[in-house]
């Protein structure tokens, strides 16, 4: 029985299978369904789990290098709430680009993790190191 870190097993399955220079998905509760890559959907009630505790659970066991988010994320939000997202993306260099251009590249990802996360343009791509 695993004890500490991530206790949903399809989200464990999906983590493990993760290798260099693949991505995932993290993605706020309204993100489309993406029928050509797996989805784990974690989502319980709004802002249960959030983007930013997503992050923070994957980014214990797994060296990510690069991240994308689309570039509406910045206009749509406070100063607080792009800090905090800076914070919890310490030490990975993080990419803006147009929300257009950013779904583009989701069918390339491993899978998508869908929480309940009600921040605007919250969706966060990560790529493994």
């Amino acid at each position: 029985m695993i004890n500490h870190g991530i206790l949903n097993p399809q989200l464990l399955s999906l983590l493990a299978r993760i290798r260099h220079t693949n991505a995932v998905v993290i993605a706020d509760r309204g993100f489309p369904f993406w029928p050509m890559i797996e989805t784990v959907d974690v989502s319980v009630v709004d802002n249960l789990p959030t983007v930013l505790q997503l992050i923070a659970a994957v980014r214990q066991n797994h060296n990510f290098t690069q991240a994308y988010q689309a570039e509406e994320f910045l206009k749509n939000n406070s100063p607080t709430t792009r800090a905090k997202f800076a914070v919890a993306l310490e030490g990975v260099p993080t990419k803006y680009e147009p929300h257009v251009e950013f779904k583009k590249r989701v069918p390339q990802a491993i899978g998508l993790i869908r929480t309940g996360d009600m921040v605007q343009y919250a969706n966060t791509i990560l790529i493994s190191g």
